[in-house]
């Protein structure tokens, strides 16, 4: 489901000033979804990208793929996967460990890696952040960025606290409590409000 950035952009402009002049900064919106392949496959990935730059994180993610033929694995052929041809992917030993909890939990009925669309945040939140190496911050891009759900606030993210301190010219970052006193008057769209204070740490300080 795409982002609903028009009703998002009145909404944020009215709520809140600030916000309304870093929209008019940053310019567009082109926050999307990334709705290709399974959900299996977009917490794999997840779980690759943690850490890394995108571009190193996006090497290792191609090199895991053409073990299985250049395709996204099924659960059970990562879980057969040999752990040495993994680490030689490039994947740690640590995040061996984490892609065979994602597959082990993929391949039983109580884990619903595909349906999570079908649960509310808070579920899907609950369900992913039991996944080894899963936490609370890639259950929430999940949200957004592959379920396009329009009002989540990543609170722990430094980029979200530091945007925050800039849009509002605060000495200090924010603790996660402040950022989502901040963030109140943004719901139901606070995805969208978060996409922009990631871009304008991309813009030059005034």
């Amino acid at each position: 489901m795409p982002l609903p950035v028009r009703k998002a952009l009145t909404h944020l402009r009215a709520a809140d000033p600030v916000m309304a002049g870093v929209i008019e900064r940053v310019g567009a919106c082109r926050a999307g979804v990334r709705d290709e392949g399974t959900h299996f496959g977009a917490v794999l990935r997840s779980i690759v990208y943690q850490q890394l730059s995108g571009k190193a994180a996006g090497t290792i993610h191609g090199r895991v793929l053409a073990l299985f033929g250049g395709q996204e694995p099924a659960p059970r052929a990562l879980l057969a996967m040999d752990d040495a041809a993994l680490r030689g992917a490039g994947l740690s030993g640590q995040k061996v460990k984490y892609v065979k909890d994602l597959s082990a939990r993929a391949l039983s009925r109580d884990f619903p890696i595909e349906r999570l669309h079908e649960l509310d945040d808070a579920a899907v939140i609950e369900t992913l952040t039991a996944v080894k190496g899963v936490g609370r911050w890639t259950a929430q891009m999940f949200l957004m960025f592959r379920l396009g759900r329009p009002d989540v606030l990543p609170d722990l993210d430094l980029g979200i606290q530091k945007g925050i301190q800039r849009a509002y010219g605060l000495r200090r970052l924010p603790t996660p409590e402040q950022v989502l006193r901040r963030g109140k008057p943004w719901a139901p769209y606070r995805t969208i409000a978060s996409w922009y204070l990631w871009r304008l740490l991309d813009l030059p300080t005034e």
